[in-house]
């Protein structure tokens, strides 16, 4: 392909050149993300827990709000929640549940806090491939952070606003896979793979096939055009051209017959 500087319509060209290519390319991998969203992902489910760091007793016993307490248990929440997620609790919770089975590096992946601005409470939130682990372990997290935030920072201004039921009504659906994202994903990916590789081809193909390609690339007009004729890459003859043949071997070797004579 030339160095020339390409238009529009020579896009539009390459792609409809090799259009069954990159259509190809994207129903694969869909399909692949497909199978392996619904097929081969396990599911993973989500509980969650909302935290509050509140004011300490004898402050609320108090009949006006202080506004700087508040403003301390408020940046005091990002200091929660980096401890909440170190082994001086998640130990205690390993230790206080054998039942969950797991070491405290596997209970640190499963766990995430977040927080919204300007409030004071906390979100714990822990996935795991069973919805029932989750919300067990999310619960545990909860009440051992409670009870050990009174010895690290001798003071007692953590509640929990709400637990995850182990048992809800409504049977929960999993957060992940997310199929539809997952196939949205695959199809923008493969496309994008499709025509860079579309591309990649015209630009290494140096070829000209045409008297159009002549004109474009070499700037030279088309004289003669030598067609192929009669038998190509060692094709067997047509029985017409084998009748030729036959016809003409058959005359010459007649012709080779009216020069021989005998002698004796």
């Amino acid at each position: 392909m030339s160095s020339q500087e390409l238009d529009l319509r020579d896009y539009f060209r390459i792609i409809r050149k090799r259009l069954w290519m990159i259509v190809s390319i994207v129903v694969i991998v869909c399909a692949l993300a497909g199978v392996y969203s619904l097929y081969i992902k396990k599911p993973v489910y989500e509980a969650s827990t909302k935290i509050i760091v509140n004011q300490t007793p004898t402050q609320s016993a108090m009949t006006q709000l202080d506004l700087n307490q508040i403003n301390t248990n408020i940046q005091l929440i990002n200091t929660y929640k980096e401890i909440i997620k170190t082994p001086a609790i998640l130990d205690i919770v390993i230790k206080n549940y054998p039942q969950f089975n797991i070491t405290t590096e596997e209970l640190l992946k499963k766990v995430n806090v977040s927080s919204v601005n300007n409030t004071q409470v906390m979100t714990l939130v822990v996935r795991d491939n069973s919805y029932t682990q989750a919300a067990e372990i999310v619960n545990a997290i909860s009440l051992v952070f409670k009870q050990e935030i009174p010895s690290l920072f001798n003071v007692q201004n953590v509640s929990i606003l709400n637990e995850a039921k182990v048992n809800p009504p409504v049977e929960p659906r999993p957060v992940e896979p997310n199929v539809l994202l997952n196939i949205a994903i695959a199809f923008v990916v493969s496309l994008m793979i499709g025509l860079g590789i579309a591309f990649l081809l015209e630009y290494m193909d140096d070829t000209i096939k045409t008297e159009a390609d002549i004109e474009k690339y070499l700037g030279l007009p088309t004289i003669a055009m030598i067609t192929r004729v009669g038998q190509e890459n060692g094709a067997k003859p047509t029985s017409r051209q084998a009748q030729a043949q036959a016809q003409a071997q058959t005359s010459g070797k007649a012709g080779d017959l009216e020069h021989v004579t005998v002698t004796k």
